[in-house]
């Protein structure tokens, strides 16, 4: 079992994903940004609406939209525009994971319930990006980002196009590609309502 003050450590952690705000907003200029925690759940709510496909394990997407972020509660929100590279950033996030790990375990040793291990797991699962549960989850990382662009562009008339050109055609998952062109549709629907009251 786990110990009370492993999870209360645990705990604060987690506190730290609701208090960062998602960098890429803030660098366009978006008020009152989402945080990490923010995105990490809806993320983890639209894998509840992926069909019941046997060849995915949906409870492990749900398990894996709530990890695949959890090394910022420590390492922050590494963008690109933080001249940081790929291997950089993942070299400091999973050092974040082993830390986030340590914090679950007991004298060193991983507690009867695993979780430690399966968070880890499901990490670099996600990072490794060759499952199909992985592959998905990846996708839903982007349509979710999509989806907060979006409502920003209604929110605070600001353009983020560059969000929407920056992701064309990397979205594979034909259940996310779905989704995807309906949130187009709406936000092309949106924007010509927009163009035809400045006529």
């Amino acid at each position: 079992m786990f110990f009370s003050t492993n999870v209360v450590e645990f705990a604060l952690l987690l506190g730290q994903l609701k208090k960062t705000k998602r960098a890429g907003w803030i660098y366009h200029g978006v008020n009152s940004p989402e945080s990490i925690a923010d995105h990490m759940y809806r993320m983890a709510l639209l894998s509840f609406c992926l069909p019941n496909d046997l060849s995915i394990n949906k409870d492990r997407c749900i398990k894996m939209s709530l990890v695949h972020d959890l090394a910022e509660s420590i390492v922050g929100d590494i963008t690109p525009m933080d001249n940081v590279t790929k291997e950089e950033k993942r070299e400091a996030e999973r050092a974040a994971m082993k830390q986030i790990e340590a914090t679950l375990l007991k004298d060193g040793k991983s507690s009867s319930e695993g979780l430690d291990l399966e968070l880890l797991v499901l990490w670099e699962e996600y990072e490794l990006g060759t499952s199909k549960e992985a592959k998905l989850v990846k996708d839903l990382d982007k349509f979710e980002m999509l989806l907060q662009a979006f409502e920003y562009e209604k929110e605070q008339n600001i353009d983020l196009q560059e969000f929407f050109t920056s992701t064309e055609g990397t979205i594979k998952t034909e259940t996310i590609r779905s989704w995807l062109d309906e949130l187009c549709r709406r936000r092309e629907d949106i924007n010509s309502h927009i163009l035809t009251q400045l006529k």
